[in-house]
């Protein structure tokens, strides 16, 4: 059928493409053509007698005839959604009007569909996720008792435990050489957990003074952790400058053995106003008893906030915080003024107080809150007239802060040794039970029967390898007189011997290990090439001890008593010493050492 006058676009149309002989018997012409175009061709017959053609009109007419019939026919694939993945939905009954359409083939198939919104299309996503979880096969329930519905035979794969993730931290510990160890830890993993991890680690002895110390570098400050405390949490608020230390400290519970060393009596209110002599049981007892108010007063150096200046003030310690008196030495409520509370804030020493802060003496200590990071103006800074006074305000700190707690860290190794002490005996096995002591000095062997002489012969067979000379090209020989003995090296696979170092750093050493009597170190002695010295520390005071050789019938001996007491090498002369104090002020008790992690 031609079409005058039809526009271009119409003829293009793929609907008007699709029509066939099929749509064409089903539709009369009259039909598809208006009345208007129907009067309009008969104007155009030849029986007509007007020649003159509205041909704008003619056109228009068109149009509207057509458009009408393309809605007809596409009011059915229009109100059809598309579904995910191009699916339409099938359509109900066909509605009033023409005839429904045959389907064409995919490339004239022209499809519209209604927008539909994400949420609605991440909803269906989800059903059909459900849809195949569900039809995965169901797997049996060996207790399901144990399971919520308690009835269930069954584990849905809905109901199988989902994995949490799980909660680590990595913890960096450096020790005193430097070496360091990355950890993984828990986040309720302790100081002392932690610290007995790096000990199984580093094969160290464990003897329960190992210590975890939280050090600020830039600050210049650094504490020994409570047993009790969190790591992780301690290291959430550390900067990341600082850095944990792994190392000795003595001095962490050693107020509970000697609490007079600790607390002298003039730096302690009720023990002055008292007139009789205090029990040190008594004296720990008001300390860790929070019904009583112990008080620790004395004069001390305090740093003025945002100044270089120090003032110095009669402060007080109580369970309620630090104060001082703006009055002398006067107690009155009216003339006290709080200078830090012991709630929220830690107790550090200053290692650097006289460089960064001007400090009067070297016995500074600080009070740092915990919300402060890296600003050193809302730090307390004190310093102390000597040694003993500064421990004794850092132990009461920590005594009024924990309290009973601090006890209880105490008495954990005491337990634990308690109940190792049946099993300390080492188990002999047969073979060693049928050997007996035997004594070949003479022509003939004979069996010793007394067991205190087996006892001294096996001492004696101990040491005797000792006392002979051999070749050390290994080991090397330091000692002049002579090169080849074993007794001058064999010192330095001890750990309580330090080599090469300065009175500085044997001083420092002590220092950060707690301070207590009995504590030192060997190292070689800067003055004398051929001598050694001995470091120990007594009342808080470090002291220092020459050791000479001395020859004698060509052999090397060792002595602090100007040859009175002679050793073949500096092992005999440390056990003698851990046994006797001979001339020492004290016995040597605790070797100061560091190990590599």
């Amino acid at each position: 059928m031609a079409v005058a006058g039809c526009p271009d676009y119409f003829l293009h149309h793929p609907n008007y493409q699709q029509d066939n002989a099929d749509r064409a018997s089903n539709h009369r012409p009259a039909d598809l053509i208006g009345p208007s175009f129907q009067q309009s061709s008969n104007r155009n017959s030849p029986n007509h007698q007007e020649d003159d053609v509205d041909l704008e009109a003619l056109v228009n007419d068109m149009n509207s005839s057509f458009e009408s019939l393309y809605s007809a026919c596409s009011v059915q694939s229009e109100t059809a959604p598309l579904l995910q993945n191009g699916q339409v939905q099938r359509p109900g009954p066909p509605c009033s009007g023409p005839a429904p359409l045959p389907p064409a083939s995919p490339r004239q198939k022209v499809r519209r569909s209604q927008p539909m919104h994400i949420l609605a299309v991440r909803r269906l996503q989800e059903e059909q996720q459900q849809l195949r979880t569900s039809s995965l096969p169901a797997i049996p329930n060996p207790f399901p008792e144990l399971c919520s519905p308690a009835s269930s035979p069954v584990l849905s794969p809905g109901s199988l435990p989902q994995c949490q993730p799980s909660d680590k931290h990595i913890v960096k510990v450096f020790s005193e050489d430097g070496t360091r160890k990355v950890v993984e830890i828990p986040a309720d993993m302790t100081a002392r957990d932690l610290c007995q991890l790096l000990v199984y680690k580093s094969h160290c002895l464990n003897d329960n003074s190992w210590a975890l110390v939280e050090h600020h570098p830039v600050l210049g400050l650094e504490r020994c952790l409570e047993d009790h405390e969190m790591v992780a949490h301690v290291q959430a608020a550390m900067m990341s400058e600082s850095r944990f230390l792994f190392r000795k400290n003595y001095a962490k519970y050693e107020f509970f053995t000697n609490p007079l060393n600790f607390f002298p009596e003039q730096m302690i209110a009720w023990c002055q106003e008292t007139s009789s002599t205090i029990l040190p049981s008594q004296l720990l007892q008001n300390f860790l008893n929070s019904s009583s108010c112990p008080e620790i007063q004395g004069f001390l150096y305090v740093k003025e906030m945002g100044r270089k200046s120090w003032k110095k003030l009669y402060v007080f310690l109580r369970r309620s915080g630090l104060y001082y008196s703006t009055k002398g030495t006067s107690k009155e409520p009216r003339h006290l003024q709080l200078l830090s509370d012991l709630e929220d804030s830690n107790v550090f020493t200053v290692i650097t107080g006289k460089k960064l802060h001007s400090a009067p003496t070297d016995y500074e200590f600080c009070i740092k809150p915990n919300k402060v990071r890296n600003e050193g103006k809302e730090l307390r800074m004190l310093c102390a007239e000597d040694e003993q006074s500064r421990t004794c305000w850092m132990t009461a700190f920590r005594l009024f802060k924990y309290g009973i707690l601090l006890y209880q860290n105490y008495k954990i190794p005491q337990q634990r040794k308690a109940l190792l002490s049946h099993f300390s005996t080492p188990v002999r096995s047969v073979s060693e039970n049928s050997l007996v002591a035997m004594d070949f000095s003479g022509r003939i062997g004979r069996v010793i029967a007394n067991p205190v002489e087996a006892q001294s012969a096996a001492m004696e067979e101990g040491h005797a390898w000792r006392k002979r000379s051999q070749r050390m090209n290994i080991l090397g020989s330091p000692s002049p007189l002579h090169p080849s003995s074993l007794s001058t090296v064999i010192h330095r696979t001890q750990l309580w011997f330090h080599g090469r170092i300065t009175r500085e750093e044997s001083h420092r050493m002590v220092m950060q290990q707690g301070q207590v009597d009995g504590l030192f170190l060997l190292r070689d002695s800067q003055s004398n090439p051929k001598a050694f010295v001995l470091t120990l520390c007594h009342h808080q005071k470090i002291k220092h001890f020459q050791i000479l050789p001395c020859e004698e019938d060509g052999q090397i001996f060792f002595s602090l008593d100007d040859g009175s007491t002679k050793f073949t090498d500096l092992i005999q002369l440390v056990e003698f010493y851990q046994l006797n104090r001979g001339v020492l002020p004290c016995r040597l008790k605790h070797p100061c050492t560091i190990v590599a992690l």
